[in-house]
């Protein structure tokens, strides 16, 4: 899902976001995106939230962030079970899907709210790591605190490194509806980056090729940044299962809090 372009004020003079060219999040969160993950879907969102409410503490929050959203499957989810949930995504292309549920375009670098206004934000499906230095990635995490009220609870839903790394797969084509996507995928040991390039070619009509390129985080990697930012960490899970955190587990799912 997609992450921002951080365009600087309340939050501070502005990183340059691209240093040539657009920036890859900037590209490629539109509708080829959502037909590649488009078995990423509403049941999927419903477990995950099912997993949300059996970790998170109560008493029930009265305000949620969906972190990135994208195109809003978690935002539904949340709000079907009857949480005041808001999403806010960078792509104004995602954001057009489902335009009845409640969602704003900002940078999660930057977030356009108040200081403690959400009970809860929860980010799914690795939209943590996008940005080229380290510090623009961890502005992320101070926004989250900044944003938390006191006692407020967060959840990172992260890939697995360990995992992901180890089991890369270098090539890989897909079927799409009226296309196909060719799929290549390394990982780069001297920036710590997963990078897969994907290539869109349409049964009729040019092909267009996009990039994704995310930091691989460790555990403790992140746990620092956490801590950095004032949150802290109770537990981490392996899968939405509630299974523990290991080097074969399929995430890396960190839930925590804001001290009071």
């Amino acid at each position: 899902m997609a992450g921002g372009g951080r365009r600087g004020g309340p939050c501070g003079p502005a990183e340059p976001a691209i240093i040539r060219g657009v920036a890859w999040y900037q590209e490629w969160f539109g509708q080829e995106y959502l037909e590649l993950y488009s078995h990423r879907d509403a049941g999927e969102a419903g477990a995950h939230v099912t997993f949300v409410e059996s970790v998170l503490e109560w008493p029930r929050p009265t305000s949620v962030l969906d972190l990135a959203c994208g195109a809003g499957r978690h935002t539904r989810a949340l709000r079907q079970r009857g949480f005041r949930a808001l999403g806010v995504d960078l792509s104004l292309t995602l954001l057009t899907e489902s335009p009845e549920l409640p969602r704003v375009a900002g940078d999660i670098r930057c977030l356009p709210f108040a200081g403690g206004t959400f009970d809860w934000v929860l980010s799914f499906f690795t939209s943590f790591g996008y940005f080229e230095s380290e510090r623009q990635n961890f502005l992320v995490l101070e926004e989250v605190a900044r944003i938390l009220r006191p006692g407020g609870h967060f959840l990172l839903d992260l890939f697995n490194r360990e995992r992901v790394v180890r089991n890369l797969v270098a090539t890989e084509s897909r079927e799409l509806a009226g296309s196909e996507a060719k799929i290549e995928r390394w990982f780069d040991r001297d920036t710590q980056r997963v990078n897969k390039r994907i290539e869109i070619r349409p049964k009729d009509g040019p092909a267009r090729t996009f990039v994704e390129s995310v930091r691989a985080y460790s555990e403790e990697e992140v746990v620092v940044g956490l801590r950095w930012a004032g949150l802290e960490l109770d537990a981490s899970y392996g899968n939405f299962d509630g299974g523990p955190y290991g080097r074969d587990s399929e995430r890396l799912i960190l839930a925590g809090r804001r001290p009071r």
